[in-house]
């Protein structure tokens, strides 16, 4: 039996659909952006849709933006001879709002997961591979500690050795199975403090 109408379980349902958004939750939006002013309403499906039609990957560290190079790749003052390797662009921003890493990213859009069929060619290695002929003295490998962050980061790492280029892998302070985007920033501090050469 629906205990809504049509109208108000469609918008349920399509909430209910985005990732960490559960059925209480689902309603609890649907009854807020009905309740909203319609131009309110008509101002978010304007931001929604030019995030949309306007975000892309960085040309270099393909990351999310909406310019053709990202503000942390066109920033000179970073670190460009040190990489740090993420799965995406979530994980990058936990680890800027630590403040801490001066250097600069590589982010995978993913990470290998035979299971799943997707294989290092799913992923941005090409591009980091591409990154790695100009002058980089460290790759530092911050994938998650899940079977297939581990897998992926023994992946890279064995790509990145014949190089020469130091290949360094965040410390064990970010729990195994965690996702980097939910561990505080103390714990990531420690996690690039304590990394190990790979």
């Amino acid at each position: 039996m629906d205990l809504y109408s049509g109208y108000i379980n469609k918008l349920i349902e399509e909430l209910a659909a985005l990732p960490g958004i559960g059925n209480k939750s689902a309603q609890r939006l649907a009854f807020y952006l009905i309740n909203m002013p319609s131009d309110r309403v008509r101002h978010l499906t304007k931001v929604i849709m030019d995030a949309k039609e306007n975000v892309k990957h960085c040309k270099i560290c393909c990351t999310m933006t909406d310019q053709e190079i990202c503000p942390i790749c066109a920033n000179k003052a970073r670190n460009h001879k040190q990489i740090m390797v993420v799965e995406n662009s979530r994980d990058q921003a936990a680890y800027e709002k630590t403040g801490k890493y001066d250097g600069v990213y590589h982010v995978l859009n993913g990470s290998i997961s035979p299971l799943l069929g997707i294989g290092p060619g799913d992923i941005n290695l090409k591009e980091l591979m591409v990154r790695l002929e100009g002058d980089v003295d460290e790759v530092i490998i911050a994938t998650n500690s899940s079977l297939e962050g581990e897998t992926t980061a023994m992946y890279i790492s064995k790509l990145i050795k014949p190089t020469g280029i130091k290949v360094t892998r965040i410390a064990s302070g970010v729990p195994v199975g965690g996702d980097l985007e939910n561990i505080d920033e103390v714990t990531l501090l420690r996690a690039l403090d304590g990394r190990t050469e790979l």
